[in-house]
């Protein structure tokens, strides 16, 4: 099984703040092969431009690589973006292309964002 993380979750890993995730997320995030959309590359820059991250997309993901085996799932984006239009319970497109993704490999998320975990069955948190 496997895995998708949501950008917050994979920045918490990178910065060492393992004890912000909860037994049942750290234990899925151990226990299985974790992937990442594209779609956090783009949330992690966005992020950094506003000045909330400092860490470049690219050190993030490679250590998250070294660390816990994180791969990167391309997918098409047209298939991507036609699952996520149905995903009308959110403004953040971010949230909608990561949970979309996710819902097309039909695989967990690990999230603490109450709105994806009430809408995205397979969130996990």
């Amino acid at each position: 099984m496997s895995a998708y993380l949501d950008t917050h979750v994979a920045l918490w890993l990178y910065a060492g703040e393992t004890e912000r995730i909860s037994k049942r997320a750290a234990t899925l995030i151990n226990r299985e092969s974790m992937l990442a959309s594209p779609i956090v590359l783009l949330e992690l820059e966005y992020l950094r431009e506003v000045g909330r991250v400092a860490a470049t997309p690219q050190t993030v993901i490679a250590e998250l690589k070294r660390r816990v085996g994180l791969a990167i799932q391309n997918r098409s984006l047209e298939a991507i973006a036609e699952q996520a239009l149905d995903l009308d319970w959110t403004r953040d497109v971010f949230d909608r292309l990561i949970v979309a993704q996710a819902a097309l490999d039909g695989a967990a998320l690990v999230t603490t964002d109450r709105t994806i975990r009430k809408h995205y069955p397979k969130a996990v948190w």
